[in-house]
């Protein structure tokens, strides 16, 4: 719990920098064609980033690396290291320099819709140009952080994004108005960002003695089982992210300010996601892998339990307050400079769909490393299958009569069912077993987010009324709303008996 509770803080801290950072974006470039080419350029990499990276790679790597810590030699550690950090170098470098030369092909791929406009299809290449060194440099970031993870290091990994939307923040306000197009600023920014986060995190490897010396080795025993557990995880851990992607290439084919809607209203779902969600299977897997190596089924079994209370504790109410306040917090948040009426009413509509699958997007973060831990990637890439094609049906129900709202309620169904199917199989193979408590816990849950939801719809004004409002005055009423909305919840849950040792586990 403490390091989830360290993570949890230094992810809102980068979290908040990542709202600022879009507040940023959208008073200078709102949801026109150049929020769009950003969106995608940047989506590209950063997609690829969470299969390779924070996805597959991490889910792989990190059982692997915890078994090395726990059973062999410094020496044998070193070697491991050395091995894994040249062949992802040389893999990624490879992959760059080719998506470099092939960036106008990536973008219609993406975003086939861009090639109606040769301007925006134009625009995007160049800032894909820009933005796809991205993928390496922060992949290696993410093995970096991988292996403080292992270490027990929480802190200085989640810290790290902060880097990316300082530095964006930066180029939007001290680039922007130096070039001809001033998207092509914050393209630049997500390339001196990779960097950045890249050199933070060498000084920690030093510390621990654990600083790399990459050398290709794909004959390595190490790198062979990473790479054998990456392929089925590609699909297994990241079907969320294949399911955004889709989100964006048929977004591309609507109307003008599609993608942006998308994107606006998702990095408010991202906001409780990260915090939580990311940040209790972040702390969760090494530990999990640990009981594994060490044979430990009760513990592991008690920790899956752990992580699913914690995630409906905070998940459940954050998607609430989300679809109940989504204009008054895009509006409080976004609506400035070239954001407009209409953007904030279409980007509600996708906020309040994607909302819905909040706790199923939780869920998938803590269930998948019930299995990656004990180095099973078969199963969850069958379940990634089922929900992708799901997805892709579900797509193409809905987005003709919700258009882009269709795409984001399709993602949030087909969480439901990935994570559905993930709890069930984990059950099944008595790897999740429930604890005792868990009726007067879904009471307590129930009720606390039953009287939330009640006084968040009597408090809150009538979104135009928002409209009127100034900086100060939106700032006022929803700071108002959250500290009672939350203050009533855990009041709620204190008044029904539940206390802090209760949620208090071992590592």
């Amino acid at each position: 719990m403490r390091s989830g509770l360290i993570v949890s803080a230094m992810t809102m801290l980068s979290r908040v920098m990542g709202l600022v950072r879009d507040v940023v974006v959208a008073t200078f470039l709102g949801a026109g064609n150049g929020a769009d080419a950003f969106f995608v350029a940047f989506k590209i990499p950063n997609f690829l980033r969470r299969l390779f990276a924070e996805g597959a790679f991490n889910q792989a790597f990190v059982p692997v690396l915890s078994e090395y810590s726990t059973q062999r030699t410094q020496q044998e550690i070193r070697e491991l290291l050395n091995a894994v950090a040249g062949s992802l170098t040389a893999v990624l470098a490879l992959i760059t320099a080719v998506a470099m030369v092939a960036a106008p092909w990536l973008v219609w791929v993406f975003a086939p819709g861009f090639g109606r406009d040769p301007e925006k299809l134009a625009l995007t290449a160049d800032m894909l140009q820009l933005t796809f060194p991205y993928l390496l440099l922060i992949s290696l970031t993410a093995f970096s952080g991988s292996v403080l993870n292992t270490w027990n290091r929480f802190a200085v990994p989640a810290f790290t994004p902060v880097l990316l939307n300082l530095s964006l923040i930066g180029s939007a306000l001290l680039l922007m108005p130096l070039m001809k197009e001033p998207a092509m600023a914050l393209a630049w920014g997500v390339l001196i960002a990779g960097a950045a986060q890249l050199v933070f995190q060498v000084p920690f490897l030093l510390r621990l003695g654990l600083m790399p010396t990459p050398w290709p080795n794909f004959a390595h025993e190490g790198v062979k089982r990473i790479l054998k557990l990456m392929v089925p995880a590609l699909f297994g851990v990241s079907v969320s992210q294949i399911n955004l992607l889709l989100d964006t290439v048929l977004a591309s084919l609507l109307a003008a300010g599609s993608v942006s809607w998308l994107y606006y209203s998702d990095r408010l779902v991202e906001l409780p996601l990260g915090v939580f969600g990311v940040a209790i299977g972040t702390v969760i897997l090494p530990a999990l892998s640990r009981r594994h190596a060490e044979q430990s089924a009760d513990h592991f079994a008690a920790m899956l339990d752990w992580a699913i209370r914690t995630v409906l504790l905070l998940g459940l109410p954050a998607a609430l307050a989300l679809a109940i306040l989504a204009e008054p917090l895009l509006i409080t948040l976004f609506h400035y400079g070239a954001m407009t009426d209409h953007d904030i009413a279409m980007a509600a509509m996708s906020l309040r769909a994607y909302s819905f699958g909040l706790v199923a997007f939780m869920l998938i973060k803590v269930l998948a490393p019930g299995f990656f831990a004990r180095q099973d990637t078969a199963t969850p890439v069958k379940v990634g299958i089922v929900a992708m094609v799901a997805n892709m049906v579900l797509n193409l129900m809905l987005i003709w009569s919700l258009a882009h709202a269709g795409l984001a309620l399709a993602t949030a169904l087909s969480a439901f069912l990935n994570a559905g199917l993930l709890g069930y199989l984990l059950h099944k193979q008595k790897v999740l077993v429930f604890q005792p408590g868990w009726g007067r816990y879904g009471v307590q849950l129930l009720g606390g987010c039953v009287l939330m939801s009640a006084l968040l719809g009597w408090l809150s004004p009538a979104w135009n009324e928002w409209l009127d409002w100034g900086l100060w005055q939106r700032i006022r009423w929803i700071s108002l709303l959250v500290v009672l909305g939350a203050g009533i919840y855990f009041a709620w849950l204190v008044a029904l008996g539940m206390r802090w040792r209760h949620f208090r586990i071992a590592g």
